[in-house]
């Protein structure tokens, strides 16, 4: 049919006012990433291999600000250790003691700098021999001075020099060590070359590994003792609920010497009772501290691989810090306690320094602050000054990443004028904290807080190592090859994923028939819990009376 050009003249103002209108209509805005739903993730089941098919490209490259700080936390720990040892200090640069977890993750970042090219294979083999020797060659025994460990254990500080017990209140402490050996036996599984020294190195490690004789910190079977004092004995706590010690137990089924049994695990993993339960919308094994969700995880690939508990939770333990991830986010875009500068891109509890053991007025309430201690947000130990730590959320990079990389964005803009410094980020910063008052350490910053003076090894440690886990899986490839913490996992009835058999279908995991009913009740639970936090609470008979 054919229109006239006077039909086409009258119709073209209507055209024209109908597209402006479109045009100025309301776009719908980006979406926000979305959280993982609570609930059961569902079963994958990768397809077989396609030798044709070209190899995966990789998680999305980092930006550039990133590489700076893995440069400069490694440097943290090439710089700082003492090369006549191996001792890495516990703090930098106040320096006054040594700490073995941090000798852990030294351990760990050598390789990570072979790897890119910061320092030479020949290098990074010289300094893990020189710790490894003075590892297998440490003075033990139960005298409480001159010694560096007992039972194969060692004591958590020790002095950078003499690497002897650095102090009476130090303990033998049984985490501490498994931080330890987790980066000796990651040197074991790393250097595999023929030459003589790599050769020694493995020998060392294995030395080192099995001479620790777990069984002696089951004074309580089957739980595992926080350690001993050569003063006055053992430690009263096990660990138990759940926390970082998942390394400990692991490593103790793992022994070829001196093993725990599997029931070890079995009563460990029923001493959760209370930690299972729906956070800030997610619904996870809650630990408030998230150095609890970040540790293990550091060596140990979880993705795919299950235990009895998290069979009948339908997630892995992997999925589980991925939720607690986001409900440290989570809590702190509520901010509860109303803390300065809490949001979407400045978030994260853990153990961190902080200004001071003190109580101030904070917006008309009194406020508890202190020092050195555990920060975190969960269904239990929960304790929020208002302290940020990078390594809350930059070690969590490889959980969640699209929630990680704008928070340690924001952090470097944000703070980074006195936050980031040589080795990459000070171990804390409070824009809360603003008082007068004599400090523990760190210094306060005119109009913007609390900020600290050092950098802390084993919050520098998970930085560089999940960073290096996000970008190509480099230690937890290593680590599956070692056939302790391979034995270990399965000791603890760890099954699928990268533990299963070749040719095994390889499965994220489908819940048991239970799972679903474990999960209720989960959620049951924790709602109960809320409600009888909400109650006023009973006068229990132990309570003491009132002052």
């Amino acid at each position: 049919m054919k229109i006239s050009k006077t039909a086409i003249l009258r119709i073209l103002p209507l055209l024209l006012l109908l597209a402006a209108c479109q045009r100025e209509a309301p776009q719908p805005e980006e979406p926000a990433v979305a959280p993982p739903k609570p609930g059961p993730i569902p079963q994958i089941v990768l397809p077989e291999p396609d030798p044709q098919a070209q190899e995966p490209q990789g998680p999305p490259e980092l930006p550039a600000l990133f590489r700076d700080i893995e440069r400069r936390t490694f440097q943290f720990f090439w710089d700082t250790t003492n090369e006549v040892n191996g001792l890495t200090p516990d703090r930098f640069p106040s320096r006054p003691f040594a700490s073995i977890a941090s000798v852990g993750f030294s351990l760990t970042a050598y390789p990570i700098g072979i790897e890119n090219g910061w320092v030479s294979r020949t290098q990074a083999v010289d300094r893990t021999l020189v710790t490894l020797q003075f590892l297998d060659g440490a003075r033990m025994g139960p005298q409480a001075t001159g010694r560096s460990g007992h039972k194969g254990f060692f004591y958590h500080f020790l002095d950078m020099q003499t690497g002897a017990r650095y102090d009476s209140w130090v303990e033998l402490s049984s985490v501490d060590t498994a931080l330890l050996l987790m980066g000796v036996l990651f040197a074991q599984s790393y250097y595999t070359g023929d030459d003589e020294r790599e050769a020694e190195i493995r020998d060392l490690a294995d030395r080192i590994y099995r001479r620790v004789e777990w069984p002696y910190l089951q004074q309580r079977p089957p739980l595992i003792s926080m350690g001993w004092y050569p003063e006055r004995g053992f430690i009263s706590h096990d660990w138990r609920g759940y926390n970082e010690a998942m390394l400990v137990y692991i490593l103790a089924l793992g022994s070829p010497t001196h093993p725990v049994e599997p029931e070890a695990w079995d009563e460990w993993t029923r001493t959760y009772e209370g930690d299972w339960g729906v956070f800030q919308g997610q619904e996870y094994l809650s630990f408030g501290p998230h150095f609890g969700h970040q540790y293990s995880h550091v060596w140990i690939d979880f993705r795919g691989i299950r235990d009895e508990y998290m069979k009948n939770r339908g997630i892995d333990y992997f999925e589980n810090s991925r939720r607690a991830t986001y409900a440290q986010r989570a809590y702190a875009i509520e901010n509860p306690m109303g803390w300065e500068d809490y949001g979407p891109n400045v978030w994260g509890l853990t153990a961190s320094d902080g200004p001071q053991r003190t109580t101030q007025d904070y917006k008309g309430e009194q406020r508890e602050f202190r020092h050195y201690s555990a920060r975190g947000a969960g269904l239990s130990d929960r304790f929020d000054d208002g302290t940020i730590a990078p390594t809350a959320a930059i070690a969590s990079i490889a959980f969640a990443p699209e929630i990680v990389i704008p928070a340690t964005e924001e952090l470097y803009e944000r703070y980074g004028e006195y936050l980031y410094s040589s080795y990459g980020f000070l171990d804390a910063v409070n824009p809360s904290f603003k008082y007068d008052v004599p400090l523990k350490t760190g210094r306060l910053i005119p109009g913007r807080g609390w900020v600290a003076s050092d950098y802390i090894g084993i919050d520098q440690g998970p930085i560089l190592t999940m960073i290096a886990n996000y970008r190509n899986d480099f230690v937890w490839k290593v680590m599956r090859g070692n056939p302790y913490i391979r034995k270990g996992l399965e000791r603890a009835g760890f099954t699928g994923g990268w533990l299963a058999p070749p040719g095994e279908p390889v499965t994220s995991g489908e819940p048991d028939p239970e799972a679903a009913a474990a999960s209720d009740i989960g959620m049951a639970q924790s709602r109960a819990r809320e409600e009888e936090e909400k109650a006023p609470a009973e006068p229990r008979a132990s309570d003491p009376p009132p002052q």
